[in-house]
């Protein structure tokens, strides 16, 4: 079969590669699929052609020189390939439903947070003030008197400056007036000066993930351009995450279970606790038995208390309240050394029910141990299981899990998070922390999750005394013999095993008659065990270790812990390390030692001063606002939403992140069906009769075509990525065909009903709003199409040079809407 090849024209041309590249498809399919016919077709059905070779294969054919089907089914794959196929489709009027929930869930976190004065955001909003104007209220802007020469700062409009100093100058033309302060910026092209009470409500701090302050390069004050696109870039990032959490908070409000029954033995469990419950606490209990007894929906709450505050005594209850009626609870630790002391204080605490089985899954356990434990889990033997991160594994298999509950979740590595997220749609999550990470602080904030706050210390706590110094032999030996002259035992944490040894040699020559023991992470299983049991009866009176007793360890009379190299560890790590001791009535001592003030980063200056001011109890939610600060997103976010935060910096980042959770509903497509798509394009290709005759069963693969095409995007490209890799590259009439149905499927999830041209205009009828049309023109790759398109009324129209011939109007079409269609990972699909 021979057909003409259109001659490009400008206004078409919308792919990366050139102007070639959108006509080349024409050359390519003519007729490939006959020259390797015979070849293809002994592919098709040799039985011992591997999957491999034949996406190898496929990837030659195909992808040497990719096709607008190929370009466009390549970034399906990128943008959901890790979508979560369990989740069922929301339909509209539940989404509006669910939409009004978040926003009243917001509103009562803030209004939480305001009663409370946790922040000093909220005790600035008035009690006036809208649910937009109390998040953005939570904002990172910048004290121009707080910043130094040098200093880099994002000005929202302009871009990234370096901060040289405030001075006093005569406004512009006003030689007679007062001279008033200006802040005074450095840019590319030029110095920009702004008078002080405007710079304090349009200037960030420029701080990335990676703790550096230093920007790729500074913005042109006389050219805007380029920091519009990164503010663009960073607000499709700051978008995408606002509905990836969106999606999944509507996922788990969708998923409903049978209240648990509210049984008279809970409150016999819970007059068993020895010690009287501080106000916070016994909000944190009534807030965990509504969220069990009286909720349909999951709960997913988080328990932020100090050390040694309580915490543990919510989760048992709410362990009860599952197990007693007969579901399984998993309790999740960072670490195996938390993880037998949650056995611990469990087994004793479920002593009195001969009927709740505890189980510990654990390396220390020997293979025949841990298949037993395997299957009491899979048969239901265990009622509360305790555990690692080796309880997410494939190879356990729960009977009837209820509950998870998570303790330490910044502690987990980046699978074990998204796995952590996964169970969250299904089964109710607690979540236990005394530093919460940043994100799990900005859910809470704004009303993503439920957030309990143990801020009250109990009657008999007394605080930590810190003391912040350079290294020194002497005062680390006076320290240690305080308490030992005190009958008291001494923590030595170190970052990192190398040096153990050393200082392990300085402490048995200056303290040669005392128990001395080494703990770390790499120790064989037993060692290591059996070295934290003496340490807790009291045997072993300095323990040297790494951070591995950063969470959980309770030992009573162990009062002084001394830190060294003190620069190399977070602040949440060293609130966590600080919180070891002091668990008693008696004082106790935190000795955080560096090597030499020069040597420490700004930022690790920054933390040991924030350390020292939230010396109080109580103050580890204040600490972990301030990390959030210091430190930025770490590795919490990943390394695609780190290099979007790099464009517009932290600060700035966080407050589009608040503006955005607070306007979720504005940027939402609400898709049409398949079928009530008209696309009115009088183009009806004919498949030519030898690729009738090579395809199995023709009618049954166009019909499976049109079946994909309605159910979804993905579906249709796994059709036509399958058709390919079975039958080779199509012939034109097909590729026109397959067209057609991307168009149809494109157009049915923008929300856009129907498609046609008059003369040079092209219309497209669309029930989306004027800011989801800005949103995603706003992130368009191709000037060619962002420029062309207009939105009237509830129309997009695009005025082209010239009138197109059908086949040409189908590819722009198709091109305009692959990217229009690229936007809506950043939009609520409902």
């Amino acid at each position: 079969m021979a057909f003409v090849v259109p001659i490009p024209i400008p206004i078409a041309i919308a792919i990366p590669g050139g102007g070639d590249s959108l006509w080349r498809v024409g050359v390519l399919s003519f007729t490939p699929w006959r020259r390797c016919r015979l070849s293809l077709a002994k592919a098709a059905v040799s039985s011992s052609t591997t999957h491999t070779q034949q996406a190898h294969a496929h990837s030659h054919s195909v992808a040497v020189d990719p096709d607008p089907i190929s370009l466009l089914n390549q970034r399906i794959r990128r943008d959901q390939g890790h979508r979560d196929s369990s989740r069922s489709v929301m339909d509209a009027e539940e989404a509006d439903k669910y939409i009004q929930l978040v926003k009243e869930q917001q509103q009562r976190g803030l209004q939480k947070l305001k009663q409370r004065g946790r922040t000093s955001a909220a005790t600035s909003s008035s009690s006036s003030s809208s649910s937009s104007e109390n998040v953005l209220s939570f904002t990172y802007k910048v004290d121009p008197y707080s910043l130094r020469s040098g200093d880099y700062v994002v000005h929202k409009k302009v871009g990234i400056g370096r901060f040289v100093g405030i001075k006093l100058d005569v406004p512009k033309g006003k030689a007679s007036a007062e001279p008033i302060e200006y802040v005074f910026i450095e840019y590319a092209d030029a110095m920009a000066k702004l008078p002080l009470n405007q710079a304090s409500r349009l200037l960030y701090r420029y701080n990335l993930p990676n703790e550096t302050k230093r920007p790729r390069s500074l913005s042109k004050l006389n050219d805007t351009s380029v920091w519009e696109r990164r503010k663009t870039k960073g607000k499709l990032a700051v978008q995408k995450m606002v509905v990836d959490l969106m999606e999944l908070y509507l996922h788990r409000l969708k998923q409903t279970r049978p209240p648990y029954p509210k049984s008279p033995a809970i409150s016999h469990f819970a007059a068993h606790f020895p010690y009287q419950p501080t106000p916070d606490q016994k909000q944190a209990f009534i807030d965990v038995e509504m969220d069990l007894t009286e909720r349909e929906t999951p709960m997913d709450r988080l328990i932020c208390g100090d050390v040694g505050f309580g915490k543990t005594e919510v989760a048992l209850r709410a362990i009860f309240c599952v197990v007693s009626a007969g579901k399984q609870a998993m309790v999740l630790a960072p670490t195996i050394v938390l993880a037998k002391q949650h056995y611990q204080v469990i087994s004793d605490r479920f002593s009195t029910y001969p009927n709740i089985r505890v189980g510990l899954l654990s390396r220390f356990q020997t293979k025949a141990e841990k298949e037993e434990h395997l299957a009491m889990i899979k048969n239901g033997h265990l009622d509360i299981i305790v555990g690692t991160h080796s309880l997410l594994g494939s190879r356990v298999v729960y009977n009837n899990l209820g509950l998870l509950v998570v303790d330490e979740e910044q502690r987990f590595g980046v699978k074990q998070k998204e796995k952590i997220a996964s169970f969250k749609t299904s089964i109710d999550v607690l979540t236990l922390s005394a530093t919460p990470i940043p994100r799990t602080l900005y859910l809470a904030l704004t009303g993503f999750r439920d957030a309990s706050l143990i801020s009250t210390p109990p009657p008999e706590r007394v605080p930590i005394k810190t003391h912040l110094s350079a290294y020194s032999k002497e005062k680390i030996i006076s320290a240690i013999k305080y308490e030992l002259d005190r009958g008291g035992q001494v923590f030595y944490v170190l970052p990192r095993i190398k040096g153990l040894e050393e200082v392990l040699e300085f402490l048995e020559q200056s303290f040669p008659i005392v128990e001395i023991a080494i703990a770390h992470g790499k120790q064989y299983s037993k060692q290591l065990e059996e070295t934290m049991e003496k340490f807790a009866q009291g045997d072993i009176k300095i323990l040297l270790c790494t951070n591995i007793v950063e969470s959980g360890l309770d030992i009573q009379n162990a009062n002084t812990i001394i830190v060294q190299d003190v620069q190399q560890f977070g602040l949440a790590q060293l609130y966590q390390l600080r919180g070891r001791v002091g668990r008693a009535d008696k004082e106790a001592h935190a000795h955080l030692f560096y090597p030499d003030k020069s040597l420490l980063s700004d930022q690790a200056l920054e933390r040991l001063a924030a350390l020292e001011e939230c010396c109080e109890l109580g103050q580890g939610f204040q600490l972990a606002e301030r990390d959030m600060g210091i430190r930025g997103f770490g590795n919490i976010f990943g390394e695609q939403q780190t290099g979007d935060v790099g464009n517009v910096g932290i600060d700035l980042f966080f407050e589009m992140l608040f503006e955005s959770l607070s306007k979720v509903d504005e940027h939402r497509v609400i898709s049409v069906p398949y079928w009530s798509v008209q696309v009115d394009i009088n183009i009806n290709p004919h498949l030519p009769s030898d690729y009738i005759n090579y395809l199995e069963k023709p009618l049954e693969i166009i019909k499976e075509a049109e079946d994909a095409a309605e159910k979804d995007i993905w579906s249709l490209m796994q059709f036509t990525e399958n058709l390919r890799r079975q039958y080779g590259k199509e012939p034109h009439s097909m590729e026109i065909l397959l067209k057609k149905l991307y168009v149809r499927r494109m157009a049915a999830d923008l929300g856009i009903g129907k498609i046609y041209a008059s003369g040079k205009m092209v219309v497209m009828e669309t029930n989306m709003s004027r800011k989801v049309f800005k949103l995603i023109t706003d992130s368009m790759v191709s000037d060619v199409h962002r420029n062309s398109l207009i939105f009237e009324g509830n129309k997009i129209k695009a005025e082209l040079l010239l009138e197109l011939p059908r086949e040409q109007l189908l590819n722009w079409i198709f091109q305009c809407l692959a990217e229009l269609h690229a936007s809506l990972p950043a939009l609520i699909k409902y």
